[in-house]
């Protein structure tokens, strides 16, 4: 055998052997800013964050202007909600965000994608179109996560403003009220919230909870598995 033939069936076989995630890893430069603006954001939320919609766009979706990181591992009584704008690498909002009813208390601690659980689902969202509903003005979201999260808009999983989503209510019972499973958010920024993220921007809800890190598609990265999803995802509404 030719050497530089030899060379390249050696790289080959160190490519197939090398594990999927590791090809969706965060960009360092984006993950080093943002974490720069965002330093209360737990950098492993923000690292999963950044790979997994990563993932996504090196198997055909399209690139987002602004990324939404939940991170649930924190009590409801703390800010964990941030939304960046990607393109000037700025932070746009740090604030509260509720969980559902069944997930817990004031810590989320069990999460499902069922219908009718009233319990938070993990994962990679695509955001699509806000609309007017029995909550106001208010933001769909469509789970890219097959088991996970993929039922979010069957389960009516939005973005919306909620009045038990106040610090005043957090002094009063310790923790956020809760929601069905949305992320509902504060009145006062709820319309902020919902324009930054409308049409097709990613959300990442995130948790230190190794089961569902080791299911998600978007972590791991497997190729044909996140090119199928985000074929099936690309035929949804997101004006």
């Amino acid at each position: 055998m030719h050497r530089p033939i030899a060379r390249f069936c050696l790289l080959a076989l160190c490519l197939l052997a090398t594990p999927l995630s590791a090809f969706a890893s965060a960009p360092e430069a984006l993950l080093r800013d943002l974490g720069r603006i965002a330093p209360a954001l737990n950098s492993q939320a923000l690292r999963h964050a950044l790979a997994a919609m990563q993932c996504a766009v090196n198997h055909g979706a399209e690139p987002a202007r602004r990324l939404a990181v939940i991170d649930y591992s924190l009590p409801s009584s703390q800010r964990r909600l941030w939304i960046f704008d990607l393109q000037r690498k700025r932070l746009l909002l740090q604030d509260y965000v509720a969980h559902g009813r069944k997930s817990g208390e004031n810590f989320a601690q069990v999460f499902s994608n069922q219908l009718g659980s009233h319990k938070t689902s993990l994962g990679l969202f695509r955001t699509a179109e806000s609309y007017r509903g029995k909550h106001g003005y208010s933001l769909r979201m469509d789970g890219l996560e097959p088991g996970l999260n993929d039922r979010a808009r069957e389960r009516a999983i939005v973005i919306h403003g909620a009045a038990y989503v106040t610090p005043n209510w957090v002094a009063k019972h310790g923790r956020l009220g809760r929601s069905l499973g949305c992320p509902a958010v504060r009145p006062e920024v709820a319309r902020m919230v919902v324009d930054q993220l409308k049409g097709g921007q990613f959300l990442f809800a995130w948790h230190n909870d190794p089961r569902w890190q080791q299911h998600s598609a978007y972590l791991q990265c497997e190729p044909q598995r996140v090119a199928d999803i985000v074929a099936r995802q690309q035929r949804l509404p997101r004006s």
